[in-house]
């Protein structure tokens, strides 16, 4: 097994496949297209390693580069993937016994609170402190 299918195996992309906008034709010149398989595969893995992008490894992924993978991101990003590819493995992942759907927790970083919240108690002045006389 390659990096590639351990990041996305073939049963998640044949379902997340339909979800992505369609391939461009290939280029007359220039370097070919990445796959958009490999592209995802990419994101996962920079999401289940939290390794910098310089550090991707393009090579054993098949993505190209960092810079190919993150214009991928923005691509599918402003197509509004995300939410539907969510939902997508989440399902997923509840069908292979990984993740119960019924306990799932939003991240609360991800969505506003609309009614707002206790307003915590200021914080503590931080400034500088004169030291005890040691004499």
């Amino acid at each position: 097994m390659n990096l590639q299918d351990a990041m996305v195996p073939e049963e998640l992309w044949e379902s997340i496949e339909p979800l992505l906008p369609p391939e461009k034709p290939p280029h007359t010149r220039g370097r070919p297209m990445v796959p958009n398989r490999n592209c995802l595969a990419g994101i996962v893995y920079l999401l289940r390693t939290g390794c910098q992008w310089k550090y991707l490894p393009c090579q054993e992924l098949g993505c190209g580069s960092p810079a190919t993978v993150w214009r991928r991101l923005e691509e599918w990003t402003q197509a509004d993937v995300w939410p539907r590819l969510h939902e997508k493995i989440l399902s997923w992942c509840g069908a292979i016994g990984e993740v119960d759907p019924q306990h799932v927790v939003i991240d609360a970083a991800a969505f506003r609170a609309f009614f707002g919240g206790r307003i915590p108690a200021p914080a503590a002045q931080t400034g500088r402190k004169t030291a005890v006389n040691a004499m």
